[in-house]
């Protein structure tokens, strides 16, 4: 299409090629505690005379360093923001890695234009990063005109990537992989990752970018991919990944998760029909790739931990938006800088300046309104056993991290990773009516090739009181297979009674609550299915102060519930509450009188808090509003004993005193650094952990 000149060309590309070497860092503590000193200012004034908490004192520390890794040019921008901003304005280190050139068509025009425009997919390739190029000088400087050094970085995997650094920001860099990509959602493309994951294909080409500084084409094997990405991690040395969602789930005619499931050379079918994935394959098969390169990259000596965090893609589309207003308005105005909206020729190639397939629809399909964590949104990561000692759990290297504060000191202890890796992002803690501690989550395997791949629940438990944890041990899944699935389930709930027997839930593929539920004799019954239909997000479990288990899952339109009419007796339900839309990240814990459990929730579009009390199946309380008072963010709101803790609209922990008055707004207070998944907010204090992997404390105000 013409483009409209409307100024004289102001951003600059610098491009060279040069061999580089591998560059060290250094790695301290793990760990941020507080003091009982003065609050921080609220964010706004507190309605009503409440104690706010305790102001968190920085320890020195491994400094953040994040990487992210796509499948796409523009997934950072529609699936990860405003996270990828919020670390930009940090100042901390972030590499943004793209798997494929993402050519598509390689047409670059709007689709009232596409039909007279010839292919060019190494210019299509070319158009995109310069949008991305754009997109991130705006965000990190405020100018989409920066100046970026483009070399030729040679990789682990024989061949060599493109990578950009911000000169203005110089901890600002991009790395291009140019792997072909697959054209397609789901379509059979042997050319792509999923057919090289697959073992379909022995190599996956290259398309390489017009003015790219890499000289020549290559091709990569499965394994060259692997030692690409684990390579470019033993560079950059990050202390948190961000990555895709590697089991997003599929769409069959049965329904997701139904009929008998066969795989012939990677294209997985049902004796009801065809499988759909929900997601791009690229998302997937790129995010299983990343998964492959960071177990790789565990047994690497030396490095900083690393905690990762996993992104909804495609599916966000049809579930209730999670961003406020205006850090909606922000996300999408970097992607209209992306797609080269004003047809601004300020990047000086004949390619274009940005991707205009997006221009069309820069939100996508409510994309810029919405971000979502596939895993980690737990905010029930600490507990106290029956030594008085507090522990908090999190996941780095794939190993299930430990700290502890013994009963009566103020030191936390830690990290130490316990033995065995695989884990995904997010765990769950319970307190055994016997005084120990037990830890529920899910485990990735990956084998020795594609058939392998599948995810499991497992769990570990102190052998005694405030002693060591014990082996982990699988509860197996009720998945049939990764084929029909994509071992698409949720992080497990856990409730237990007072006996000390465990029923672990989960959403599984079919989006219905599944259970498991421990016997008498120690020995685990076989998985059922609870019902509920639509079901997404993670699910949530409570015991109330007389010993009767809840449980809450979201759908898009409302909340059910399955409860017990008794300690110990059957879990009842499905339940509408009759809730509102939720965000569906949800949180419960025993209501403050005892009697049932409050559930605490976001409302859709706003950042706003809500809750409800339950007892029994249903509410027994009208829902609380409590107004964002300028702090809003998104994803689970963590209310312990009279503190509330949450993710910010600025990414920074918020957390404040609350009682139960409608309508007063909460006196916010910051704690200025970002973190991972969500916090635990209890009896005894705020925790978070930080994109450094350090535990952050604020003691509960005494």
């Amino acid at each position: 299409m013409p483009v409209r000149l409307r100024r004289p060309s102001r951003r600059r590309i610098v491009s060279a090629t040069v061999a580089t070497l591998l560059v060290g860092g250094t790695f301290a503590g793990l760990l941020s505690v507080t003091t009982a000193r003065p609050a921080t200012p609220p964010v706004r004034p507190p309605a009503h005379e409440a104690k706010a908490p305790a102001k968190p004192v920085r320890t020195p520390h491994a400094a953040t360093s994040v990487m992210q890794v796509v499948a796409h040019p523009d997934d950072d921008l529609f699936f990860m923001n405003p996270d990828v901003s919020q670390s930009l304005r940090s100042g901390s280190p972030l590499t943004s890695v793209y798997l494929t050139a993402g050519e598509s068509d390689g047409v670059n025009a709007r689709p009232r234009d596409a039909a007279g425009a010839a292919p060019d997919k190494a210019g299509y390739a070319e158009a995109r990063q310069n949008g991305i190029r754009a997109a991130y000088a705006e965000m990190a400087t405020g100018s989409r005109t920066g100046v970026w050094d483009r070399v030729a970085l040679p990789t682990a995997g024989g061949a060599a990537a493109e990578m950009d650094t911000l000169r203005a920001k110089p901890q600002v860099k991009l790395v291009w992989l140019q792997l072909r990509e697959a054209g397609s959602i789901s379509g059979d493309r042997p050319q792509s990752l999923n057919g090289l994951w697959h073992d379909r294909i022995p190599a996956l080409a290259s398309q390489r970018a017009t003015g790219t500084p890499v000289a020549a084409d290559f091709t990569y094997t499965k394994d060259q991919v692997v030692a690409t990405l684990t390579g470019l991690l033993e560079r950059f040395r990050p202390t948190f990944v961000r990555m895709q969602d590697p089991t997003p789930g599929t769409w069959s005619a049965a329904g997701p998760g139904h009929g008998t499931t066969t795989a012939v050379s990677g294209a997985a079918t049902t004796t009801s029909g065809p499988v759909r994935l929900r997601d791009h394959q690229d998302h997937l098969y790129g995010a299983r790739f990343v998964q492959a390169a960071l177990a790789r990259y565990a047994d690497v000596p030396g490095h900083p931990h690393v905690g990762v965090q996993n992104y909804l893609g495609y599916p966000t589309s049809s579930l209730p938006h999670t961003l406020d207003p205006e850090t909606a308005g922000a996300k999408l105005r970097t992607l209209k800088t992306y797609a080269w909206t004003d047809g601004v020729n300020d990047c000086g190639t004949a390619a274009g300046c940005g991707d205009l397939k997006v221009a069309a629809r820069p939100g996508g399909r409510g994309w810029t309104q919405t971000v979502r964590y596939a895993r980690s949104t737990s905010t029930s990561w600490v507990q106290r056993d029956g030594t008085g000692a507090l522990h908090a759990f999190s996941v780095l290297d794939g190993r299930l991290a430990e700290w502890r504060k013994p009963a009566g000191t103020e030191a936390w202890h830690g990290p130490t990773l316990l033995p065995g890796g695989g884990l995904d992002g997010g765990v769950t803690s319970v307190a055994l009516p016997d005084g120990r501690t037990a830890v529920f989550g899910t485990r990735t395997t990956l084998g020795a090739d594609a058939s392998a791949y599948g995810r499991e629940v497992v769990t570990t438990a102190q052998t005694t009181p405030g002693g060591a944890f014990g082996p982990w041990r699988s509860l197996g899944t009720p998945e049939r297979d990764d084929a029909g699935g994509t071992s698409d389930i949720s992080a497990p709930a856990v409730t237990v009674d007072h006996d000390g027997l465990a029923t672990v839930l989960l959403r599984d593929s079919g989006h219905r609550l599944t259970a498991r539920e421990q016997r008498a004799d120690g020995d685990w019954g076989p998985w059922r299915t609870l019902g509920g239909t639509d079901v997404y997000g993670d699910p949530v479990a409570a015991t109330d102060g007389t010993g009767r288990g809840y449980v809450f899952a979201s759908t898009p339109k409302t909340v059910l519930t399955w409860a017990q009419q008794r300690p110990g007796g059957p879990l009842a339900g499905p339940v509408r509450t009759g809730l509102p839309p939720t965000t569906l990240a949800l949180s419960a814990s025993p209501a403050p009188d005892g009697d049932g459990v409050r559930l605490w929730f976001r409302k859709p579009s706003s950042g706003d808090l809500r809750s409800a009390d339950f007892s029994g199946a249903g509410p027994v309380s009208p829902v609380t509003e409590l107004p964002g008072s300028g702090v809003a963010g998104f994803g689970p709101v963590s209310g312990g004993d009279g503190l509330l803790a949450v993710r910010s609209r600025t990414g920074f922990l918020a957390t404040a005193p609350h009682g139960r008055t409608a309508g007063a707004p909460p006196a916010w207070t910051l704690e200025k650094f970002l973190f991972a998944g969500a916090p635990d907010a209890g009896t005894d204090g705020v925790a978070a952990i930080g994109l450094d992997g350090r535990l952050h404390w604020t003691p509960a105000p005494r």
